[in-house]
């Protein structure tokens, strides 16, 4: 198999162009109605924040990770509770870590780039993915995978590459007395919600060498 193929497959199954509902903490719907900003907007600290990746071959062989960054984001709160979020993911952050491409002839920087490129999420027609909360609540007993200490349901509209689904997941919402928000989570998604598929169908061996979980992690810190 070339180097080309190669890249491809791995490149098939990352990052959050997977989103979806068949993860073991992660529900998906149609499109749902936005929250309405109710209290005071806290405004996302960009260099504080980012989205996480972390993705397999089937049986969980060589991972790849890496991050995306956020250019612009904002949170209400009224009565120490999160009321809505807008937020703004910049596909030509996408980074694959270095140290998650640890085999002979292969850099991450090929694996970025192909990423970015036209066979995937051609981030030169989709700049921007979004999501817009539509609710949060209480979370009711313990999730697995989810991050330590998850209190709180978010769930919103996830749009990528002109296609928009709502996704519910666990997560950590600290509101402080000193004007600062913090939202951690972890979940597990699937890629093919969002149609992300290398192979033509289940059986093709591109798509089968690919896992369609894919693991998210959300590290947020806004400030009033």
């Amino acid at each position: 198999m070339n180097t080309k193929n190669v890249y491809a497959l791995l490149a098939a199954g990352m990052i959050f162009a997977a989103c979806g509902g068949n993860g073991s903490n992660t529900a998906t719907s149609t499109e749902q109605e936005v929250a309405s900003q109710q209290g005071d907007v806290f405004a996302v600290d960009l260099a504080a924040s980012n989205v996480s990746w972390k993705a397999f071959h089937k049986g969980g062989f060589a991972p790849r990770w890496g991050t995306l960054s956020l250019s612009s984001g904002e949170i209400s709160v009224d009565n120490g509770e999160i009321t809505s979020g807008d937020f703004v993911i910049d596909m030509n952050s996408l980074h694959v870590d270095s140290a998650s491409v640890t085999e002979e002839g292969k850099k991450a920087s090929d694996l970025e780039n192909h990423l970015k490129n036209a066979d995937f999420f051609n981030v030169e027609t989709n700049p921007t993915a979004e999501f817009h909360i539509t609710g949060v609540s209480a979370l009711s007993g313990a999730v697995e995978g989810a991050v330590e200490g998850a209190n709180k349901t978010v769930s919103g509209n996830l749009t990528l590459m002109g296609t928009t689904l709502n996704i519910s997941f666990p997560a950590k919402i600290e509101v402080s007395g000193e004007g600062v928000v913090s939202v951690n989570a972890k979940f597990t998604v699937n890629r093919a919600d969002w149609g992300i598929k290398f192979g033509t169908t289940e059986t093709d061996p591109a798509e089968w060498m690919i896992s369609k979980d894919i693991e998210i992690g959300i590290n947020l810190t806004a400030k009033k």
